[in-house]
């Protein structure tokens, strides 16, 4: 089966690495004109003069970015299968349709507001009371588009910091954890949930995952798995889809879905049994799906920026490197490192030790850290 890719970054990259042992292959249609797979065939097309070209060329087309035009999606989807679907794309992509669908399937999320302008952003932070989150109701992603406003006071310098003529407001979550839930659904129907996973951020780049996130109460993963089906069913969805979200006293608040392969995932290619990308894969072929259950602990570590003491790292013997063929520059994810452990406690140990050879890595906070 020939398998058309939307994008040709890193999830890309692994995507086809997951699918060459199932006798797929890859063309990748690329609209950056920076494509950095650095395998498969890659149709360069910034102007969508050879989407026909792409098309003769695949069986099935996935997407591994979901910031890409949907009516390309709809195109093609006109003329050959597309996984997962358009409307999860214009889903995604419009912050107030996916805040308004959660709502229609009773997935709590933050109270919420819309703002056209600083004196509208001003009341809805008065309204619902500050500190909010403002956001680009489009287009925003790893923290871009994104202000925190203490008081109404900052409104109007939000509003021209984020530069978009719509925002959506959140009122602050107050969370114990960010936490991310993986699901991929078959085109009969059939779920299989990854364990939740526990996330860092800094400087809102994601830069550690633990899976299975420790101490999860039984009751969390179930609520968590009760709402990305009812995502996956809502939207008649085949493929891998992510959703993230705040772990409360009160439970979980979505904060935002991703319908992809996706970063806090990618401790599955060594940690389970069966990694998202070669259960995607699987998902968009029409095959059966593979089992989802953990190898044991898990800890990626994103390498953000440049890449460190890489052969340190490869003498680690519980250590996994994955580096996605780019050169260093300041925010950019250039790989990720999977850290396998039997226990919490030496798994903590094993990715401090690990993280040491990459400059600029966060100190690893986690719940498995005391907070200082």
């Amino acid at each position: 089966m020939r398998i058309g890719v939307l994008g040709a970054g890193q999830l890309g990259r692994m995507l086809a690495l997951a699918g060459y042992p199932l006798a797929k292959t890859f063309v990748f249609y690329d609209m950056s004109g920076s494509p950095s797979a650095g395998l498969g065939e890659v149709i360069i097309d910034r102007e969508g003069q050879y989407q026909d070209d792409f098309l003769s060329r695949v069986d099935r087309v996935t997407y591994e970015f979901e910031h890409l035009p949907v009516s390309v999606a709809e195109k093609l989807a006109e003329v050959k299968p597309v996984h997962p679907c358009p409307r999860a794309l214009q889903v995604c992509q419009n912050r107030e349709l996916e805040k308004t669908l959660f709502g229609q399937l009773g997935i709590p999320t933050p109270a919420w507001r819309i703002a056209d302008s600083a004196e509208s952003l001003r009341a809805a932070a008065e309204e619902l009371g500050c500190p909010v989150v403002a956001k680009s109701n489009t287009e925003g992603y790893d923290g871009k588009g994104q202000a925190v406003l203490r008081s109404p006071e900052d409104a109007a310098d939000a509003w021209a910091s984020i530069g978009h003529p719509r925002l959506i407001v959140e009122k602050f979550v107050d969370f114990t954890r960010e936490v991310s839930m993986i699901a991929v659904r078959a085109e009969d129907g059939d779920v299989a949930f990854y364990p939740m996973t526990e996330n860092t951020h800094h400087e809102g780049i994601l830069r550690y995952s633990i899976a299975p996130a420790p101490d999860l109460d039984r009751s969390i993963q179930e609520d968590a798995e009760r709402h990305i089906r009812a995502l996956l069913n809502e939207l008649n969805y085949v493929g891998v889809l992510t959703l993230e979200l705040f772990e409360t006293e009160n439970g979980l608040i979505a904060n935002e879905m991703a319908p992809r392969v996706h970063n806090s995932g990618h401790w599955t290619i060594e940690g389970a049994m069966t990694s998202q990308f070669e259960n995607h894969i699987r998902a968009i072929s029409g095959h059966p799906l593979g089992n989802t259950e953990p190898r044991g602990l898990s800890c990626m570590i994103n390498i953000i920026g440049e890449h460190g003491e890489l052969n340190r790292i490869l003498e680690l013997p519980y250590a996994h490197l994955h580096l996605y063929n780019k050169g260093e520059r300041p925010g950019r994810k250039l790989g990720h490192v999977n850290i396998l452990a039997d226990s919490y406690e030496e798994l903590v140990w094993r990715v401090r030790n690990c993280a040491q050879f990459l400059p600029g890595s966060p100190e690893f906070k986690s719940s498995l850290t005391p907070r200082g």
